[in-house]
């Protein structure tokens, strides 16, 4: 379809735009003008030619969305066959007098070839095929649209909310973002202009039965009154006429009803029909060798049609077995030349191996999310984490080391640092993870377990309750998608322990190739590449991205010459990044929500400060487990109100209470006055401490 070409006359500039009015014009001529019945039979050719066109796209359709002008093409054709029902209604009254061929050579030969040239045996399957086609197909398939725009508008923020979630894990870029959420918008949108358009379908055919029977009465009437025939020449030259002329339009309805039932009942996979029907309906050798022998059973039966059933069974049975044959090539080992045997080799320094910065450690089961030859989906989406890290945090992370492991469960993974396990899970391919974001509906069977990542509820469901499960709210991902996103939330999480001695002199060399004065009057002019090192961690261990190098550059530059401390030399650098770390926190908005500290306990804090350093080790415990059990419960308090859980201090206080919270809060950003830009306003929601 994608390499179709509009005829040269059509080509030109806006030639396009004159398809839609030239298909209206004609229809509305062939009501109103008569029509030759040589026309009225090219007219009729191309209605069933554009039936069986529809049908066999159908037929080879993947998805819906492959076929999004089907609604459409179902309004324009049902026009067209009530316009061919009017012209040709038109012809057999005013020549049907003058014998069964006077609509054209179709109507004809619908009428004599089909039925036999036998009225009554014409009405009787005339009427069959209206039943099948008004009380089956069409009812069907417009019960399935109706259903499925249902259920595919109540699925759309599980959609929406899973698209955001691969893009803000780096999964997925802006643009593939962009392609999906149209996708969703326009299926949802198939299935609702579906729903409607299959209304026209059965419409048609209710028309189609009153015309013909408008036919038959007409034309007796025309016929005995006008033209004096008999009533039985009559009734036979109009009703055959009639009967044509219904199963003519019938069928190409019946056709395009049936492509109808077929593009919506569909479910979602990589196939078309036909390879659906083979792999999964003759894809099971015992089914088909149960088949054989009631078949074969059946065809023994005294007073049974023997050679057709035993032919049947025969075939079966051909298949089964050719199944069987397959199966065992398949499954059968590939010899291998055996291994000579290897002398041991003395130990050297080659066998101590580097520890890997980060690794991913995957059970068996999980191998064909990382392996190339099978298509390897967790690979992709590892690098569009790192990708994604590096243009939001600022500097590019260490590769991700993977290896399979058999002491693992086979579903299970574990991600380490340097050697050491930050975090496990299990994940299973084939079924989805629906995490309950708190909104969900109802309940879905399944394993439960937790999002590994966040620790939400969650369940393993089949892929079969996918949709099910983004209608009832739930957010789906796959398995690959859940240790992605496990995998980038540990690096977000780590990214201070990621910045490495060689990950900053990379940053530096980046740097240098734009603004290289700057980097030689710091580095190591004015301080160590160690102290820097420090320094970023700092700010990474706090969620403060590096993305500003050129700032942070700068005001080292201007204080390290006369501050040696790197947490001073940190604050010095927060305040001047503060626009950025407040946007962080608060995108887009101008009024700041944020907790403070009860003037009481701030002098307590400030007194403790003097007294022991900026350490802060010589407050007392009674004050410290204030401070963290209130300030524990203004943040529950600030979360519950969707709130961002900010707490905002002197700047004598802001390095102490970062450090002594995080642990405790590690969810909580710790600002100083002079982090706030100017332009912002705050607005304190709660005080801590104001009951100590």
């Amino acid at each position: 379809m994608n390499d179709f070409k509009l005829p040269a006359w059509l080509s030109v500039p806006g030639g396009a735009v004159l398809v839609a009015p030239i298909i209206i014009i004609v229809m509305l001529s062939m009501m109103v003008l008569p029509l030759p019945p040589f026309i009225l039979d090219i007219f009729f050719s191309f209605n069933i030619a554009l039936s069986i066109i529809v049908l066999l796209t159908s037929l080879y359709t993947v998805k819906p969305l492959d076929f999004l002008v089907f609604p459409t093409v179902l309004l324009v054709s049902t026009m067209l066959r009530l316009s061919l029902n009017v012209a040709s209604t038109r012809v057999v009254l005013t020549e049907g007098h003058t014998g069964p061929d006077a609509a054209g050579k179709v109507i004809e030969a619908f009428g004599h070839f089909l039925i036999g040239g036998n009225y009554t045996v014409g009405i009787v399957v005339f009427i069959i095929l209206t039943i099948i086609n008004f009380m089956v197909v069409t009812k069907g398939a417009g019960r399935i649209a109706e259903v499925g725009a249902r259920f595919t508008l109540d699925a759309m923020p599980g959609k929406q909310m899973a698209i955001d979630a691969d893009l803000n894990a780096g999964l997925i870029g802006e643009q593939e973002a962009r392609q999906r959420r149209s996708d969703v918008a326009q299926e949802a949108e198939f299935y609702g202009a579906m729903d409607g358009a299959s209304k026209y379908v059965r419409g048609d055919a209710v028309a189609g039965i009153m015309v013909t029977i408008i036919n038959i009465i007409g034309g007796l009437i025309v016929g005995m009154v006008q033209h004096d025939l008999s009533f039985d020449v009559a009734i036979k030259n109009y009703t055959l006429l009639a009967i044509g002329d219904g199963l003519v339009a019938q069928i190409p309805s019946l056709i395009i009803s049936t492509a109808a039932g077929i593009v919506v009942s569909r479910v979602a996979s990589d196939q078309d029909i036909g390879g659906q029907l083979l792999g999964q309906l003759f894809a099971k050798p015992a089914v088909l060798y149960i088949a054989a022998g009631i078949i074969g059973g059946m065809g023994v039966i005294p007073g049974m049609p023997h050679l057709a059933f035993i032919m049947l069974a025969a075939a079966l049975a051909g298949g089964a077995f050719s199944l069987t044959q397959k199966a065992k090539l398949a499954a059968a080992p590939v010899a291998e030349a055996p291994a000579a045997p290897l002398e041991m080799e003395e130990a050297t320094w080659r066998d101590i191996m580097p520890v890997d910065t980060l690794g991913l450690e995957v059970g068996y089961r999980l191998i064909p999310l990382v392996d190339k030859t099978q298509g390897g989906e967790l690979l992709r989406r590892i690098k569009g984490i790192r990708k994604k890290f590096a243009q939001e945090v600022g500097f590019l992370p260490p590769s991700v080391h993977i290896r399979d492991n058999l002491e693992l469960k086979p579903s299970a993974y574990r991600i380490t640092l340097k050697d050491v396990e930050v975090g496990s899970g299990e994940s299973h391919t084939g079924q989805f993870l629906a995490i309950n974001p708190g909104v969900v509906s109802g309940t879905l069977p399944g394993a439960a377990t937790t999002d590994p990542a966040f620790g939400l509820p969650a369940v393993w469901v089949e892929s079969s309750l996918r949709d099910q499960a983004q209608a009832m709210g739930y957010t789906v991902v796959d398995a690959g998608t859940v240790v992605a996103t496990h995998l980038n939330h540990l690096i977000t999480q780590h990214a201070a322990e990621l910045l490495g001695r060689q990950e900053v002199q990379q940053l530096l060399d980046h740097l240098a190739t734009e603004s290289p004065k700057l980097i030689e009057d710091l580095v190591p002019k004015l301080m160590s590449l160690a102290s820097l090192q420090k320094v970023l961690q700092n700010l990474l261990a706090e969620g403060v991205h590096i993305r500003d190098m050129r700032t942070i550059i700068e005001v080292l530059a201007e204080h390290a010459g006369r501050i040696q401390d790197t947490n001073e030399l940190t604050a010095l650098v927060r305040i001047a990044l503060g626009r950025a770390i407040v946007q962080q926190i608060y995108p887009g908005a101008n009024e700041l929500t944020v907790m403070a500290l009860d003037n009481r306990l701030e002098r307590l804090l400030m007194q403790a400060i003097q007294a022991s350093g900026p350490d802060g080790a010589g407050i007392e415990p009674g004050l410290a487990d204030t401070l963290a059990t209130q300030t524990n419960a203004a943040t529950r308090k600030q979360e519950q109100m969707g709130l961002p859980a900010v707490l905002l201090v002197p700047n004598q206080l802001r390095t102490l209470l970062a450090r002594f919270l995080h642990r405790a809060i590690p969810q909580l950003k710790v600002l100083s006055h002079s982090e706030i830009p100017d332009s912002k306003t705050i607005r304190v929601t709660s005080l801590v401490g104001g009951q100590a």
